[in-house]
C-alpha cells in the first residue's frame, strides 16, 4: 500500500497528474495493491489498474481518491476509465482493514447520510 496527495487517475476537477506515473508504475513493478490519495474533494474507486492505467484485474493496483475530510465539495468534471464508485457530496472517512492475504474497505459516511462504498480484495 502507498498513499500521497496528488492522484495519478481522477475524474475530479483537477483531474489525473502525471507527475505522479513513475511512482505508479515503480509500484505496480513492486506488486503494490492500493495506492490511497486525495487532492480532489470527493471520494471515487477505481477497479484494479496496470502500470498503463489499463484494467488490469489480476495484477493492478485499486486507488482509491478520498478528499472528503470535510472542507467542501468538488463536482466530477468528468468519468475517468476504470473509475467503479464516485460520490461528491458526502464527508466521512475510509476504514481499510489490512490483513496477509486480503484487504478490506468501508467508507464511513457522516452522520445523517447514506452514501458508502465497501468491499475486500485478495492480496497479489
Amino acid at each position: 500500500m502507498a498513499y500521497w496527495h496528488h492522484p495519478r487517475f481522477s475524474s475530479g476537477i483537477h483531474g489525473s497528474d502525471q507527475r505522479t506515473d513513475r511512482l505508479w508504475r515503480a509500484l505496480h513493478e513492486g506488486g503494490a495493491d492500493v495506492v490511497l490519495v486525495a487532492h480532489d474533494h470527493d471520494y471515487e474507486r477505481f477497479a484494479p489498474q496496470g502500470a498503463d492505467g489499463r484494467l488490469d484485474p489480476d495484477r493492478g493496483m485499486r486507488e482509491f481518491v478520498v478528499g472528503t475530510g470535510g472542507r467542501s465539495h468538488d463536482r466530477f468534471a468528468h468519468h475517468a476509465p476504470n473509475s467503479e464508485v464516485r460520490n461528491d457530496d458526502t464527508f466521512g472517512v475510509l476504514r481499510l482493514s489490512l490483513h496477509d492475504t486480503r484487504y478490506d474497505w468501508r467508507f464511513v459516511p457522516e452522520p445523517k447520510k447514506t452514501f458508502t462504498d465497501a468491499g475486500t480484495a485478495a492480496c497479489h
